[in-house]
């Protein structure tokens, strides 16, 4: 039988709720509407088609953990935003790479501590 979760505050400061880990569900649901979709924060139809596809046909394997499919293309090593203000091509496959599940989590959380809208 699994062990149970234990009950956490949630992590935006000053809400009482608790949760099993992160922020509560009002405050996640906010977040996710400060967020935006996917084409509110530039993800195309271009990105659907060109960049995705092909950074994962040529990184089928994770590019960190070399052990695990990828299943994100991820920017790097400029952010999406970096290519955008220098002028460059967010959509080429040139400027990504393959990553697992677990991979982009962790560089996301590094790169982006304050997360995506930081």
């Amino acid at each position: 039988m699994p062990k149970p979760k234990r009950l956490r505050v949630c992590s935006v400061p000053g809400c009482p709720e608790y949760t099993q880990g992160g922020r509560c569900p009002r405050h996640r649901r906010a977040a996710e509407r400060e967020r935006g979709t996917a084409r509110q924060r530039g993800y195309d139809s271009q990105h659907e088609q060109r960049f995705r596809p092909a950074v994962l046909a040529r990184d089928p394997i994770c590019t960190l953990c070399r052990q695990a499919p990828s299943v994100h293309a991820d920017h790097h090593p400029l952010s999406r935003r970096e290519l955008i203000d220098r002028g460059l091509d967010p959509n080429d496959p040139r400027h990504g790479r393959g990553l697992c599940g677990p991979c982009h989590s962790s560089e996301t959380a590094k790169h982006q501590p304050g997360g995506w809208n930081q």
